[in-house]
Parts: structure tokens; sequence; C-alpha cells
């Protein structure tokens, strides 16, 4: 009977928005077009790093790589969930909904871990501005964005494993737009205190972690500029992280809200609502941040766009 519970489930239903088909119709072109600017401008920041050389720098490989997690992140459940919002049919296969879990963990994980290392960066750039094209070689840079990246994804893959082989007891219904893995586990229909617990590690590792090296990193980095003789020295070491600092503050600080808030017993819309625009948006400013508070990113575009221009 056992065997039967744990394969009965093929199949999950995303619940998302079901309930309020006006609001499904209203968020689907919102989504679209958040979706739209989101590969645009993440593609734009990811070219014009790569065509531009005075751009080869740790500082912009680093922010290649989180362009290109922004963009992999939000197609994780993008598309399927603009699907989802036209249709009546709301189903993800259990595969579909195991790969579609481990790639958002793995991408908003491997976030955490790049936000980090951008801080270091910042850090050896400003406090020790002599010793950084060594400090930060280019080897360095690939050795850390990689580890970065095959360390979450082997974190992601195996929580994945724990919460997937879990008997489910036919129970199917997702009250989410996407596999949410708390979500998904919340249907498990046995004892799930060491997954969660395992979850817990993970969330702590990832999350708190980072978070206290990056506020230690702009302790030193602040301590650093109010140094500085000049005040034209201290606003140019300023603004070469003011944009890093705006996109940790936009990507924790809406984490925090999201999972500090007080828990409700009934789900509301309302924090549906905000779940979905905290995962559509914030990859969506992420470009928009940068090219607005950093003047080389906005002089290389300039210079890309002029070329291609010229070049016809």
């Amino acid at each position: 009977m056992e065997l039967v519970n744990r394969t009965e489930v093929s199949e999950f239903f995303l619940k998302g928005f079901s309930g309020y088909p006006a609001l499904e119709r209203l968020l689907f072109p919102l989504c679209l077009a958040m979706y739209l600017v989101t590969l645009l401008g993440n593609t734009a920041i990811i070219a014009v790093s790569v065509l531009d050389v005075h751009l080869h720098t740790p500082m912009y490989f680093f922010l290649g790589n989180l362009s290109i997690l922004d963009i992999c992140y939000t197609s994780t459940f993008v598309p399927l969930m603009l699907v989802h919002l036209l249709s009546t049919w709301k189903t993800i296969s259990f595969i579909g909904c195991a790969i579609q879990m481990c790639l958002s963990l793995s991408t908003g994980s491997t976030e955490c871990l790049l936000l980090t290392i951008m801080a270091y960066d910042r850090y050896l750039a400003i406090c020790r501005p002599l010793r950084y094209p060594v400090l930060m070689s280019h080897r360095l840079c690939l050795l850390l964005a990689g580890a970065a990246w095959v360390l979450c994804l082997f974190k992601s893959v195996t929580e994945t494993v724990i919460v997937m082989r879990l008997p489910f007891c036919g129970h199917h219904v997702v009250s989410h737009f996407t596999c949410e893995i708390l979500a998904v586990l919340k249907l498990a229909c046995s004892d799930t205190s060491i997954s969660e617990a395992f979850l817990l590690v993970g969330a702590i590792l990832l999350l708190p972690v980072p978070l206290a090296f990056i506020c230690l990193s702009y302790m030193l980095i602040l301590a650093t500029i109010l140094r500085m003789p000049s005040a034209a020295g201290r606003c140019r070491a300023f603004s070469t992280c003011s944009a890093h600092l705006a996109v940790v503050l936009l990507f924790y600080g809406t984490v925090i809200f999201m999972y500090m808030k007080p828990k409700s017993k009934e789900a509301r819309v309302s924090d549906e609502v905000f779940t979905v625009l905290y995962a559509v948006v914030t990859p969506m400013l992420n470009p928009v941040i940068y090219s607005l508070r950093n003047k080389e990113v906005k002089e290389a575009a300039r210079k890309v766009w002029g070329r291609r221009w010229t070049s016809k």
C-alpha cells in the first residue's frame, strides 16, 4: 500500500490564482511585460559586458553572471505561469515539477552567494586597491563563480530529491503558482521534520550567513571611505558599490519581508500577488539599477550602440 501511495501522484495541480479569473487576466499582461523587460535588460547587460573591453573586469564578470542568473531564474517558472494564467488546465508533471523546483532553488541560491562574492570584490577594490589586481585575479573570479553555481546546484538537487521522495498519498493540489519546495512539502502525508530541518540548515547557510558577510564587507568599506581625505575620492568610491548595495537591499529586503512577516492561517491572495511581483520584479530591476547607477555601463552601452549604427 505504501508503494502505491508513493507512486500515485503523477502530476500536480498548481492552484495559483485559479479562484480569481479577473486577477489572472490582469496579471498576464503585467507579468509578460516584466518578463520581456527582464530578458532584454539582462541580455543587454551581458552583451555590453562582453563586447566592451573596458568592462572586462571582475566587477562586470560577476555582474554578467548575475544577469544570466536572473534570466535563468525567471525562465524556470514565468513561461509556464503565463500559460496557466490563460488556461483552466494548470497541471505540471511530477518530473516537470521536480525540475522546476530544482532549477529555481539552484538559481535563487546561487544569487545569494554571488551577491556575497560581489561584496567581497568591492571590499578588495576599495580597501585593498593596490593589491586588487593580484588578489582578484581572473582565475579566482572563475573559481568563485563556478563554485557558487556548482555548490548551489548540488544543494538544490539534494533538497529536491529529499522532498520528491516523500509519499503524497494522492495529494496533488499545490497552493502556489510554481512548484515551490515548501508548498510541495505540505502535501506529504508522512513525517517531514527531518526534511524541514535539512531545508532550514540550507536556508540559514544561504541567507543569514551570506548577509552577515555582506554587512561586514560594507562596514569595512564604509570605514575606508570615511578615512579618505578628499570628498571626490569618497564619492567615487561609494559610486562603485552603490548599485550593488541597492540590489542587495532589494533582494534581501523582499526575502526578509516575505518570510519574516506573521503567517496567517488562511493564505491571502495579496500575499500570492506580492510573491509573484517579487519573483518577477526583482530580476527586472537589477539591470535597471546597474544602468542608472553606473556611469561605466551607460557609457559602454552608448559605445556599443554607436558602433552598431556606424557599421550599418
